[in-house]
């Protein structure tokens, strides 16, 4: 596992998602963001979380980027980059491996540890970014609403 400062490429993906976040603190929209990038820069889903909006278990923000990427082939799939503002769980980390998505970029990894592990053991590339706005943004959410976390 690698640990990043934020380049430019990775800040204009990255950057934005604890802002955005932020906004879902206030405005009941989801706290994670998430973004499915083509290994050709194309964006090819963002989603957030939406297990309290939609009443349900499993549409973690990971899990909607892919569901708002539409029917897309195989192919479209591999070679992604997930970018994440929390470590994946166990379902979305399964989620990556499924659709070949090759590199997962986590904002960080303090306030959960997900499946890092696992996706390393598949051959997958991890890179957190170790970002302090988004620990910020997750220490805030979890105390402020630890009936949801």
């Amino acid at each position: 596992m690698r640990y990043y400062t934020l380049n430019n490429g990775i800040r204009s993906r990255i950057h934005r998602r604890p802002r955005r976040g932020q906004k879902g603190l206030c405005g009941g929209r989801g706290s994670y963001r998430r973004g499915l990038v083509a290994k050709d820069g194309t964006i090819l889903g963002r989603g957030h979380n939406m297990r309290v909006q939609k009443g349900s278990a499993t549409l973690h923000a990971e899990m909607s980027a892919l569901e708002n990427s539409g029917r897309l082939p195989a192919s479209a799939y591999e070679g992604a980059t997930m970018y994440t503002t929390l470590s994946p769980c166990d379902m979305c980390t399964g989620a990556c491996i499924l659709y070949k998505v090759k590199r997962v970029v986590v904002g960080e990894n303090k306030n959960f540890m997900g499946g890092e592990e696992y996706l390393l053991n598949r051959g997958k590339e991890v890179v957190v970014l170790d970002n302090k706005e988004c620990k910020e943004l997750m220490e805030k959410f979890i105390k402020e609403k630890p009936e949801l976390w």
